[in-house]
């Protein structure tokens, strides 16, 4: 797995061993940041990091912060060789948290929030229910998420959602802030 564009272009990253962190492949990766590459400036959240990722994409792209928050105990290692190898450690933070535990608590708010919750635990929806009643997006802001296609995004956030892609095993969808 490797950094797309941007300052870290082209790095590989470590990757958890094991079956037990789903990778978002580049290709996935390339989607999303397709359909919104202005991250120039931003401020995002990385929610299910695993690898970290999405957050490492973003902040190689412009973001000037990302909170990576993971609770599995060998993804946070590799998060944390991750940023050591991109030498990013001023730039961002890394939680050892469950992600519901960490947007209960918080008192931030991002202008991107990535989620890539593991499939079949129904945890999409209970985190964007989260999101949403805590105002954790700035006002433009977009949460980006990458889910099972068992598991669509929830009633009460149908009108938020500004585009959405269904691929065989993943879909991708964009919701921006509530006004």
């Amino acid at each position: 797995m490797r950094v797309i564009t941007g300052k870290y272009k082209g790095r590989n990253l470590f990757s958890v061993e094991g079956k037990t962190t789903r990778p978002t492949t580049a290709y996935n990766r390339a989607m999303i940041f397709s359909v919104y590459p202005d991250l120039e400036g931003k401020k995002v959240l990385d929610l299910f990091a695993g690898t970290g990722s999405y957050g490492l994409e973003a902040l190689s792209r412009g973001a000037i912060w990302a909170d990576l928050v993971e609770f599995a105990t060998p993804a946070v290692a590799v998060i944390l060789k991750n940023v050591a190898l991109l030498g990013c450690g001023a730039d961002c933070h890394v939680w050892r948290k469950r992600a519901e535990a960490f947007l209960k608590g918080t008192k931030d708010s991002w202008d991107v929030i990535f989620l890539d919750p593991p499939y079949a635990k129904d945890l999409l929806n209970p985190c964007l229910d989260l999101i949403y009643q805590r105002r954790l997006l700035l006002p433009g802001g977009v949460a980006i998420a990458e889910h099972s296609p068992r598991e669509p995004v929830a009633e009460a956030h149908q009108g938020l959602i500004l585009t959405a892609k269904t691929g065989r095993t993943s879909c991708f969808t964009l919701l921006r802030a509530e006004e």
